[in-house]
């Protein structure tokens, strides 16, 4: 079975910066990687998602502030998200795609003075 674990969450200030990274368990070849938020109350929404032809898309709120990657190496796609805001508050779940989907059970981002 395919496990994905999130880690790197945590309490940081405005204007701070973190790395979400998301382990598999298995090296599998997937179509897409991509990371996904959901703040209380809020849909969840897609922050960023890596294509296998290395195509990156991000949402609009996030764009120039959050970097999408893979690291074959370390079976991982992480997230480096920097200028955090309060409203980027959130569980952030990865995501991952090579012809079913697999889920991670989120890592909590708390951006807050």
């Amino acid at each position: 079975q395919v496990q994905l674990v999130e880690s790197g969450g945590g309490l940081v200030q405005p204007g701070g910066s973190l790395t979400l990274s998301c382990a598999i368990s298995r090296n599998i070849s997937a179509l897409y990687g991509a990371w996904y938020r959901q703040a209380p109350g809020k849909q969840r929404e897609l922050v960023a998602r890596e294509f296998n032809s290395g195509t990156r898309t991000y949402a609009d709120s996030v764009k120039g502030r959050f970097f999408i990657s893979r690291d074959n190496a370390k079976s991982s796609v992480d997230l480096r998200m920097y200028s955090l805001k309060p409203e980027d508050t959130a569980v952030y779940y990865c995501n991952v795609f090579d012809g079913r989907d697999y889920w991670g059970k989120g890592t909590l981002v708390t951006v807050s003075s």
